[in-house]
């Protein structure tokens, strides 16, 4: 296996052990069961795996020829891990796996979330097509898998925001962009 292979796959291990022990502090649910609680999460993470798994399997990558490319690659990943783990710490006790409701739900506006609506899903995003340049084209397949839901679950936590926040929310949701600062 390529080293930077080697490496990004363990960087992504520690980041969903990271990112599942930290989900023991989080804020109880509201109307869903323990089971399908990480329903979501779990899909996510065996498709990141299995698409990882796989991709790094094949070597005919112009990241395992291209330095630079490769670069490209880990230094987009590096900054979409940091991205989403400095939003984690943010967002706190009110995080949870896509479309769930917290009890007594807080708005959290500063930090990451100044510029984007939902940092974590642009962080995740952004480390998948880092592994994509520096790794194998096939980690793409799962940015656009999760793109796709993340910017679904992302439209329903944004209704059930406007309805928990009707007055703070919608200038928040003027003043700052779902995925993309500046963008979108």
């Amino acid at each position: 296996m390529h080293v930077v292979g080697l490496v990004l796959t363990l960087c992504w291990l520690a980041f969903w052990i990271f990112w599942l022990a930290a989900a023991t502090g989080a804020k109880a649910s509201r109307g869903r069961t323990e089971l399908r609680r990480f329903a979501g999460a779990r899909v996510a993470l065996l498709i990141v795996i299995v698409f990882l798994a796989r991709g790094l399997g094949f070597h005919a990558h112009p990241g395992s020829v291209n330095p630079v490319l490769a670069g490209a690659g880990v230094a987009l990943f590096a900054a979409g891990l940091a991205i989403a783990i400095w939003a984690r710490l943010y967002i706190g006790r009110n995080w949870g796996m896509p479309m769930t409701r917290r009890q007594e739900p807080e708005l959290v506006t500063t930090g990451p979330y100044r510029k984007v609506r939902h940092p974590i899903y642009t962080g995740i995003i952004l480390a998948l097509i880092g592994t994509a340049l520096a790794t194998t084209w096939y980690a793409l397949i799962a940015v656009i898998v999760l793109g796709g839901y993340f910017i679904y679950s992302a439209t329903q936590e944004e209704a059930f925001l406007a309805r928990e926040f009707p007055d703070a929310y919608p200038a928040y949701k003027h003043s700052t962009k779902m995925l993309i600062p500046f963008v979108f």
